[in-house]
């Protein structure tokens, strides 16, 4: 038999053409074609329909041919490309000068200006007593302008890849150092610095720009020196593993 839309050869008791894929007729299919409505035969598979054809009104010969809609099923989007978690530059620490680190000045300056007073108590001389006054003044606001600046002009900032530090009020200077390159970390605390919870912690590294970095005032300076330490311990570790596998 012959399929009605595309004129290929069918084989008797088919419920589709393989062709076309289009349905046939109880009649055209012959005795052994399942009722208008029923399942295909189990014999035979029905192959998915990828165009459909259509007999021409002027030319039965000529097939018109049409782009069959997608099935509707899951659809799959391929999931953001991420960097590795250890290939990620994290921020472990930023900070900056504290003032608790001049308490040791402060406690110096109460010193001078507890003297000038008692100086200019005993001196009894007007000039005394003014240029005792100048002093204290003096003195003080230097210590305030000083604690300003270093405060408004430092800060400092850890990653589990480098050390950067910026120095500068109108004009700043960034410099970075690679973990990797730190050799040692060192912490400097007085006796009132420990009681204040501040320090001072001094980088050696092979960077050639600063090659000793000083960092004064940094508070809990302890723990700070321990997480440079560790971050550039894991440093270390994994540009070592990373150059086992090249």
């Amino acid at each position: 038999m012959k399929c009605p839309a595309c004129g290929a050869d069918v084989a008797e008791g088919s419920a589709y053409c393989p062709q076309c894929g289009a349905r046939l007729s109880g009649a055209n299919a012959g005795p052994q074609s399942n009722p208008a409505g029923s399942q295909p035969n189990a014999g035979q598979p029905v192959p998915p329909a990828k165009s459909a054809s259509a007999v021409s009104s002027g030319n039965l010969g000529t097939e018109q041919t049409y782009q069959v809609p997608p099935t509707e099923g899951p659809r799959f989007v391929q999931p953001p490309v991420s960097q590795p978690a250890d290939e990620q530059e994290q921020n472990l620490w930023q900070g900056g000068y504290s003032g608790k680190d001049m308490y040791e000045t402060w406690i110096l300056y109460a010193v001078i200006t507890l003297l000038l007073l008692i100086l200019s108590v005993w001196a009894q001389t007007a000039w005394v007593s003014w240029l005792s006054v100048m002093v204290v003044i003096l003195l003080w606001l230097y210590g305030t302008l000083a604690l300003l600046y270093r405060k408004l002009s430092v800060s400092y900032r850890v990653t589990n890849r480098r050390l950067l530090h910026e120095k500068g009020l109108l004009w700043r200077i960034t410099d970075r150092i690679e973990l990797i390159d730190i050799d040692d970390v060192t912490l400097k605390q007085s006796p009132i610095d420990r009681l204040c919870g501040v320090g001072t912690i001094v980088i050696t590294s092979s960077d050639r720009t600063h090659p000793v970095l000083v960092m004064p005032g940094i508070k809990d300076a302890r723990r700070v020196a321990d997480l440079i330490d560790d971050a550039r311990l894991k440093e270390r570790r994994r540009r070592a593993v990373h150059l086992e596998q090249v």
